[in-house]
C-alpha cells in the first residue's frame, strides 16, 4: 500500500483554503481552450475511413493511372424519371427537353447526354445528333412511329439497361427509366460524394431546380446531391440531438440536486468540459466529423456522474450538521481517489480506440480520453471549489436553502430498492453468481453473431423520417432528403444503376499475343453477381473500345480483323501496333482511361447487379480477378466498403481486448496499493463482462450491427461501465474498514447508489436521445450506449454486492488457512 492520503489531504486543503483561486485559474484555462473553437472544421461521410485502407490505395492507383494528368475529371448526373409510361412520345420529350436545358448551360459543364429517348429519336431519324435535332424528330413523328422505334432501339440490351425491371417488351413499356448528363469538372475525386464535399454538388443542385418545369417526375441523382446531404446531416443531427438532450438532461438534474445554486454550478462545470474538449479539437486540428457528436454526450455521462457524486457526498456530510469546510475536505478525500479510478479505467477504455486502423475511430479514442480527463480536472477540483465558495457566500448573505438531503438517504424508499443487491448478497450469494455466470456465456456466445456492416447509407438519413420530425417548428424541422429513397427506388426497380461495379486492376505484360483473349475470357460464364449480356459479363475495358473504334473506323477495323485470328472480335496479334493505332487516335483519351502508355496495367469495370450483396460482389470480383493469368486485383468502391467493414470488426475486437486487459492491470494495480487488495480490482471487473455480455446479446437480438460508430462500444461500454462499479466498490471499500460487511454495503448502496440513479437517469435519456439523430448510424450508437449505461448500473447494484460476499468469505478462508511448515 501507498500513503495516498497524503496528496489527497493536500488537494483538499488547496481547495478549500482557496476556493476562490482555484475558480478563477479554471475560468481562465477556459479562455485559454476557447480561443481553439474558431479552428474546428468538419468532415463527413464514408471518405474519412477510407484513407489508410490497401484497398482505397489500390482505387487510387487505378484513378491515378487511369485519368490523365492536368485534365478535367469527368463527373455524372443521373435524371431517373417516372411516369405511367416512360417510352410515351411525351415522357420522352420531357426528358430530352430538360437535357437540352441542362446542355444549354456553361455553368453546368455538360459535355453530353444519353437517354432511351436519345436512342429512340435516333432510331426515327439516324441524322438527329443534336438534342435539338431528336426533339424535332420525335415531335414530327405519330405515337405509332415513337412506339414502333422505341420497340426496334430497346432490342439492344444496353438500352434496356435502362429501363425499370417493369419493362415490357411487347407493350412497349416501362414506368421508369434513368437518363445521363455527363460533365467535365476540374478538382473532381474518387472520393466525391462521399466526404461531404463535392464541386458536382452545386450543379446537381441546380439541374434539381430546373426539372420543375416537366410534366413527368424527374428526379436529379448523383454524387454532388450524395455530398450535399451527407454535410447537411451532421447540422441538422446537433440541431435536433443537442437541444432534446439539453432539456432531458436539464430536467432530470432539477430533480437531481433540487437546489437552483447547485444545479448552476453542476451546468457550468458541464459547460466547461465541452468547451474544454471542443477547444483542445480546434487547437490540435482534429476535424469535427459524424463520429465526434457521440462526445458531448459521453462528456455529459461522465460528467453529471462525477457532479452529483460530488454534491451527493458533501450533502452526505451537511446533514450531519458538519460545517462547509471540513464537509468539503472529507469529500474530496473520499471522491479524489473514486474519480481517479474511474477516469484512469475510462481513459483506457477510450484510448484502446486507437489501436483501430480507422483514422476516424482513432481520433474518436483520443478526443473521448482527453475529454475524460479533462471532465475528471473539472468535476474534481472546479466543482469542490466552486461549491464550497458558493456555500460560503451564500452563508455570507443569508441566501436560502432548497433540496439539500443526498439522493438515496438511509431509510428511504429509494435506498430499499437500492438494497436489492445487499439481500441477495445475504440470503444466497453463490446460487446467484452461478446464475448470472450463466447468462453471462449464454449472452455473450449470443452476441458473438452480431452482424458487421459499413456501407454509405450508414451516414445518410433513413428513406422515411417519423411525421413529429416534420412537424418540429424552424430551425429544427430537419430538411428535405432524398438520396436514401432514390438510392433503394433503384437498387428495387432496376437491374442496376450507374455506380454499381466492380473494377479488375490488372498487371503483365499486355503486348503479349494472349492478353486481350485472356482478358475476354475472364467475362465468360461470369459469377451470379456480375450482370449478363448474351451469357458474358457486362463490361467496359480496353477491349469495349477497341471494339467500339472498329465499328466507327473501316481502317481500324481492318487492322483488328487482319490480327483477330479466330474472328471473335478480339485481336490476338500484333497488339502493340493496335494500341499505337488507337492511342493516337480520335479515342485515345477513352483509350487511356483502360491501359496505360507503358502497355503494362489495364482495368476491367464489370456491372454488378443492383441487388447483390456486398459479400457476394467482393468474393466474385476477387475470384475473377484470381483467375487471371496476369497479377489482378479486385477494386472499387464496393471492395473498399467490404474492406472498411473487415477492419471496423476487427478494430472492435482489438480494442475491446485491449481495454479489458488494460483495465484489468490498471485496477488489480491500484487497489493494490490503494488498499492492499488486488482481488477487489478483479471484483470491479465482474459487473463490466455481465454487462458487456449483455449488451452484445441486446445488439443482435435488436439488429444493431457492429458499423463505423457501434463498434466503438465494446471498449466505451468498459470506460463507462467501470464508472459505476468502481464507485461501488471503492465506496465498499471505505466502509468496509470501519464497519462490518452488511452495515458497509447498506452504506455503500444508500449513499453511492442514490448518485448512481441519478447519473444513470439522466445520462440514459441524454445519450438514448441520440436515437432521433436522422443518421442511423448516430442513432443506433445512442441506443447502444443508453444500454451499456443501463446495463452497467444494473450490474453494479445487483450483482457486485452479491461478489464482495463472496470475496470476504474466500478471503477470510485464505486468511484463516495455515501455511505449510
Amino acid at each position: 500500500m501507498i500513503d495516498y492520503e497524503v496528496y489527497v489531504d493536500r488537494l483538499g486543503e488547496y481547495i478549500v483554503t482557496n476556493p476562490g483561486r482555484v475558480v478563477a485559474l479554471f475560468f481562465v484555462l477556459t479562455l485559454v481552450f476557447g480561443a481553439g473553437l474558431g479552428n474546428i472544421s468538419t468532415d463527413a461521410g464514408t471518405s474519412q475511413f477510407t484513407e489508410d485502407s490497401p484497398a482505397q490505395e489500390a482505387l487510387d492507383d487505378v484513378n491515378r493511372e487511369f485519368n490523365p494528368t492536368f485534365e478535367t475529371s469527368s463527373g455524372s448526373t443521373q435524371l431517373i424519371q417516372r411516369d405511367e409510361n416512360v417510352l410515351s412520345k411525351p415522357a420522352m420529350l420531357d426528358m430530352l427537353r430538360l437535357q437540352e436545358r441542362v446542355l444549354d448551360r456553361p455553368g453546368l459543364r455538360t459535355t453530353s447526354a444519353s437517354s432511351v429517348a436519345s436512342t429512340v429519336a435516333q432510331t426515327l431519324d439516324p441524322s438527329a445528333e443534336t438534342l435539338d435535332e431528336q426533339i424535332d424528330a420525335l415531335e414530327s413523328a405519330s405515337p405509332s412511329e415513337v412506339r414502333a422505334a422505341a420497340k426496334r432501339a430497346t432490342a439492344n440490351p444496353q438500352v434496356a439497361s435502362l429501363l425499370s425491371d417493369d419493362f415490357n417488351r411487347e407493350s412497349v413499356s416501362a414506368s421508369s427509366t434513368i437518363g445521363v448528363v455527363s460533365h467535365e469538372v476540374p478538382g473532381l475525386s474518387s472520393t466525391a460524394g462521399t466526404s461531404g464535399t463535392s464541386p458536382m454538388t452545386g450543379i446537381q443542385e441546380e439541374i434539381q431546380t430546373m426539372t420543375s418545369v416537366a410534366d413527368s417526375d424527374i428526379r436529379v441523382f448523383g454524387s454532388g446531391i450524395i455530398s450535399s446531404e451527407l454535410g447537411n446531416v451532421i447540422s441538422d443531427s446537433l440541431l435536433l440531438v443537442v437541444p432534446a438532450a439539453v432539456l432531458l438532461i436539464f430536467g432530470f438534474l432539477v430533480i437531481a440536486y433540487r437546489d437552483p445554486i447547485d444545479l448552476l454550478l453542476g451546468v457550468i462545470s458541464l459547460l466547461l468540459a465541452v468547451i474544454w474538449t471542443f477547444g483542445f479539437m480546434g487547437l490540435a486540428d482534429i476535424a469535427f466529423s459524424q463520429m465526434l457528436i457521440a462526445v458531448p454526450p459521453l462528456l455529459l455521462a461522465v460528467g453529471i456522474d462525477f457532479g452529483l457524486h460530488a454534491v451527493n457526498r458533501y450533502r452526505e456530510e451537511r446533514v450531519k450538521d458538519i460545517s462547509p469546510v471540513p464537509s468539503m475536505r472529507t469529500t474530496v478525500k473520499q471522491l479524489s481517489i473514486a474519480f481517479f479510478i474511474v477516469t484512469g479505467t475510462t481513459v483506457l477504455g477510450f484510448l484502446a480506440n486507437v489501436t483501430s486502423d480507422l483514422a476516424p475511430i482513432r481520433d474518436f479514442g483520443l478526443v473521448a480520453a482527453v475529454g475524460i480527463l479533462f471532465t475528471f480536472l473539472i468535476f474534481g477540483v472546479f466543482l469542490p471549489a466552486a461549491k464550497l465558495y458558493a456555500d460560503q457566500l451564500r452563508e455570507q448573505y443569508d441566501v436560502p436553502k432548497f433540496g439539500s438531503t443526498p439522493l438515496g438517504n438511509e431509510g428511504g424508499l429509494l435506498a430499499r430498492v437500492l438494497s436489492v443487491g445487499v439481500v441477495i448478497g445475504r440470503k444466497a450469494p453463490r446460487a446467484f453468481l452461478v446464475g448470472i455466470l450463466l447468462t453471462t456465456v449464454v449472452a455473450g456466445a449470443y452476441g458473438t453473431g452480431v452482424d458487421t456492416t459499413f456501407s454509405q447509407e450508414d451516414f445518410l438519413p433513413p428513406e422515411e423520417q417519423p411525421a413529429y420530425l416534420q412537424d418540429l417548428p424552424e430551425p429544427f424541422k430537419p430538411g428535405v432528403y432524398t438520396v436514401t429513397k432514390d438510392l433503394n427506388y433503384l437498387e428495387d426497380n432496376f437491374e442496376t444503376t450507374q455506380g454499381d461495379s466492380v473494377t479488375i486492376y490488372a498487371e503483365g505484360k499486355l503486348r503479349r499475343d494472349s492478353a486481350l483473349e485472356e482478358l475476354y475470357r475472364a467475362g465468360t460464364s461470369p459469377p451470379d453477381s456480375f450482370v449478363t449480356e448474351d451469357r458474358r459479363a457486362e463490361s467496359k475495358s480496353i477491349i469495349t473500345v477497341i471494339q467500339s473504334y472498329a465499328a466507327q473506323d473501316p481502317e481500324f477495323a481492318a487492322l483488328v480483323a487482319r490480327n483477330d485470328a479466330d474472328g471473335n472480335g478480339v485481336p490476338d496479334d500484333n497488339l502493340e501496333t493496335i494500341y499505337d493505332e488507337l492511342l493516337a487516335s480520335p479515342v485515345s483519351g477513352q483509350a487511356s482511361s483502360y491501359i496505360t502508355e507503358d502497355y503494362r496495367k489495364t482495368r476491367v469495370v464489370y456491372t454488378v447487379e443492383a441487388d447483390a450483396s456486398q459479400d457476394d460482389i467482393v468474393a466474385d470480383g476477387k475470384h475473377v480477378a484470381e483467375e487471371l493469368r496476369m497479377k489482378g486485383t479486385a477494386t472499387g468502391s464496393t471492395v473498399v466498403f467490404k474492406d472498411i467493414s473487415d477492419t471496423i470488426f476487427m478494430s472492435a475486437i482489438e480494442s475491446l481486448t485491449v481495454a479489458l486487459l488494460a483495465t484489468a492491470l490498471f485496477l488489480i494495480l491500484i487497489y493494490q496499493l490503494l488498499e492492499g487488495q488486488w482481488t477487489l480490482g478483479v471484483v470491479n471487473l465482474v459487473p463490466i463482462v455481465v454487462s458487456l455480455a449483455l449488451l452484445a446479446g441486446s445488439m443482435r437480438y435488436l439488429g444493431i450491427p457492429l458499423n463505423a460508430l457501434t463498434a466503438t462500444i465494446l471498449s466505451i461500454a468498459i470506460g463507462l461501465g467501470i464508472d459505476y462499479s468502481a464507485h461501488v466498490v471503492h465506496r465498499f471499500a471505505d466502509e468496509y474498514n470501519d464497519s462490518n460487511l452488511n452495515e458497509a454495503l447498506h452504506m455503500t448502496v444508500s449513499g453511492t447508489g442514490g448518485a448512481l440513479t441519478g447519473s444513470m437517469l439522466t445520462t440514459t435519456t441524454g445519450l438514448g436521445v441520440l436515437a432521433i439523430a436522422i443518421t442511423p448510424v448516430l442513432g443506433q450508437f445512442g441506443v447502444v450506449t443508453a444500454l451499456s449505461i443501463f446495463y452497467s448500473y444494473l450490474t453494479a447494484l445487483v450483482v457486485t454486492p452479491p461478489t464482495l460476499v463472496v470475496w470476504e468469505q474466500l478471503t477470510q478462508q485464505t486468511e484463516s488457512t495455515p501455511t505449510a511448515p
